[in-house]
């Protein structure tokens, strides 16, 4: 059952982008924050790291929906919006899908051709760290899809990702309650710090992995007399 939600609308705007996502959260309560968390993964042009401590601000004022509904709801819309994507990439292979993609508002081919490059390098640990980085986060799904990857383990790796980053923005909004809009004065520090972690943890996952290969492929040392 849908419910109104009490705002303090003097601290939500009520035009722009901003204002779809606060009219779809007050209307649709729950199922309002995950619509646009799943829009957000199809439709990269909703920043998330808007919608996401608006959920939390949201999560904030009493008499609303909890902050763990909040995390529960966004995941799930996350993981929804990625199978989307998944599932049109899978049926429609490499090609038709980037032509389709490019039709999309703001995204361009440089944008795939990351999303690509973030999945040849690994294709779990990409989906994984890729759920965590600006650009990547949607067209991560794309190659995933276009290459078959297993349904359930594509599944494992999106939600896990897409868990970690919805816990960061949607704390962060619920901390600062109605001062939730200077999450976006940080938001570009906050992001790049992300990009930093997650590349120096698949850095160092690569690092292990080939330290442990090359360890294999040498065999034990033979005892010396």
């Amino acid at each position: 059952m849908l419910m109104t939600l009490a705002l303090e609308t003097t601290t939500v705007p009520d035009s722009g982008l901003t204002g779809f996502v606060a009219d779809l959260i007050n209307d649709m309560g729950l199922l309002g924050a995950g619509l646009v968390l799943a829009i957000e993964t199809i439709f990269p042009f909703l920043p998330s790291e808007v919608a996401l401590p608006l959920a939390g601000f949201t999560a904030s004022v009493p008499g609303n929906f909890s902050y763990v509904g909040v995390i529960v709801a966004t995941t799930i819309g996350s993981v929804v919006g990625a199978w989307v994507l998944y599932g049109l990439s899978r049926a429609f292979g490499r090609d038709r899908t980037r032509a389709w993609m490019l039709k999309v508002p703001l995204v361009t081919a440089k944008d795939i051709d990351k999303g690509e490059a973030w999945f040849e390098r690994n294709d779990s640990r990409a989906v994984f760290f890729g759920r965590m980085v600006p650009g990547v986060r949607s067209l991560v799904s794309v190659p995933a899809g276009v290459e078959k990857m297993d349904f359930w383990r594509f599944t494992v790796y999106t939600t896990a990702g897409s868990l970690i980053w919805n816990l960061i923005w949607v704390t962060a909004g619920y901390q600062l309650g109605s001062n939730w809009t200077e999450v976006e004065k940080y938001a570009g520090y906050l992001k790049y710090a992300l990009v930093v972690a997650v590349a120096a943890g698949l850095g160092w996952f690569l690092w292990t992995h080939l330290k442990s290969r090359r360890g294999a492929a040498e065999g034990p040392v033979e005892p010396t007399e």
